[in-house]
């Protein structure tokens, strides 16, 4: 028995503190006159403003007259409270909180200065035209608000009615059940319609999160597609250091101590930074199933730029090449760069203008080599892409990365055309950091 008697004490103080807390959210909730003006339709732009407004003038026109029959003529009391019910709506358009206090408190005195004077066919507390404008009060405000809140609204209207009813003089044809029908309605369809909205703006954003990451990833996958590649190109160097700095004592007659300390510093660096250079990679690798067959294949040189064509005319594509100026040694990475380059151009082109023809123009200049790859307009519809669509994201990382340029769009004629600008020698570290790229 303590333990049942304990457990009813523990229930009278939950409900007790949740009774005390009701004034607190009610406050919070409704105590605003915050602005959360309608937004406008797609399609529609500001028509329904208008026509709630027009609504509202028609359901105060047809209040007066209800009013007009009992008083002949209603005293400027009861035109006053009309004007003031009628205006909540274009109100509620804006400030919704505040424009359904303002009816739920014109309901409220209207009732009570009219039920002295509206007989037994008329309906009180609240008119036909009355029950109307908050309705749609009702409405805009459950579009606009929580659910809870809305529902907080809809119980203190009613509850105003309650409280004419219980203070009336005379018996009435009450519409307290008709008007509950319409304003629960109002409160059910608005919140539901707000919900939707909601749901479907959490989706949009949600869907935007989903690109943003997914183009992450991408740039991600396409940077340590790059790396794999260009640390066959590193490796080489590291291990041609470490070869060097091996024979060079050897070179030299009788060389001094300090040579051979040196020398043998910088080979034992060259194979330390070899090692974690590998070691990273692997990591890289490790991810990759397709860079298990290419490990140990040397990285492509625009010396082979003719077997690429070679093999692509063999697909179908028509190729030409054209080399304009005098070809200089330039960086292994610029060699691969402008390779892979060349390579993504034609694969776009097989893929998305079937039976265009393609033109590869390389330039040398003292600066570098421009790489331009231009196809015309295709001859027929290119079938459904089945690719991700990171090439040309690839292409402006490797330029990017050696302080290069990518320009690609479409030609005048229906074409494409890809052209990158390449440095004869990659920057320095540090401006590759201040460009973001890897």
């Amino acid at each position: 028995m303590p333990r049942v008697d304990h457990v009813k004490t523990g229930d009278r103080e939950r409900l007790a503190a949740a009774v005390r807390s009701v004034p607190r959210v009610l406050r919070a909730d409704l105590w605003t006159v915050a602005r959360d003006p309608l937004p406008r339709q797609r399609w529609l732009g500001r028509l329904p403003h208008g026509h709630a407004v027009l609504f509202a003038v028609l359901m105060g026109m047809l209040m007066m007259s209800e009013y007009e029959q009992v008083y002949e003529p209603a005293p400027k009391t009861m035109w006053l409270l009309v004007v003031l019910q009628v205006a909540t709506v274009p109100l509620a358009l804006s400030r919704p909180v505040a424009a359904w206090w303002l009816s739920t408190i014109v309901l409220f005195l209207t009732a009570q200065v009219a039920e002295g004077r509206v007989g037994h066919d008329m309906v009180w507390p609240w008119s036909i035209g009355g029950i109307a404008l908050h309705t749609l009060v009702l409405l805009l405000l459950a579009l606009r608000v929580r659910p809870r809140i809305a529902v907080e609204a809809l119980l203190i209207t009613l509850l105003s009615g309650l409280i004419n009813m219980a203070f009336a003089a005379h018996d009435h044809n009450q519409v307290l059940t008709r008007g509950t029908l319409a304003f629960a309605t109002a409160v059910v369809v608005g919140a539901s319609l707000r919900i939707s909205r909601v749901a479907q703006t959490r989706l949009v954003e949600q869907e935007v999160l989903t690109a943003e990451e997914r183009a992450r990833r991408t740039l991600l996958e396409e940077r340590g597609r790059i790396a794999r590649e260009l640390h066959d190109v590193v490796a080489h160097h590291m291990s041609v250091i470490s070869i060097q700095a091996q024979v060079a004592p050897h070179l030299v007659k009788n060389p001094p101590e300090e040579l051979r300390e040196n020398l043998a510093g910088i080979r034992q660096n060259a194979v330390e930074a070899l090692t974690e250079l590998r070691r990273v990679l692997g990591v890289l690798r490790s991810e990759d199933p397709s860079a298990e067959g290419v490990r140990h294949a040397p990285q492509p040189t625009l010396d082979r730029l003719a077997e690429l064509v070679d093999n692509v005319r063999g697909a179908g594509l028509t190729v030409s090449v054209e080399t304009t100026g005098e070809p200089r040694p330039l960086s292994p990475g610029v060699e691969l760069s402008a390779f892979r380059i060349v390579q993504e151009a034609l694969s776009n082109a097989m893929r998305h203008s079937p039976g265009a023809q393609v033109r590869v123009a390389i330039g040398h200049q003292p600066s570098g080599v421009t790489v331009r790859v231009t196809n015309a307009a295709p001859d027929r519809p290119a079938p459904p892409s089945q690719g991700t669509g990171h090439g040309l994201l690839g292409m402006r990382e490797r330029a990017a990365m050696l302080g290069g340029e990518l320009a690609n769009g479409p030609t005048p004629d229906g074409g494409y055309e890809v052209t990158a600008i390449l440095p004869a020698d990659a920057p320095e570290p540090s401006a590759q950091a201040a460009g973001g790229t890897p």
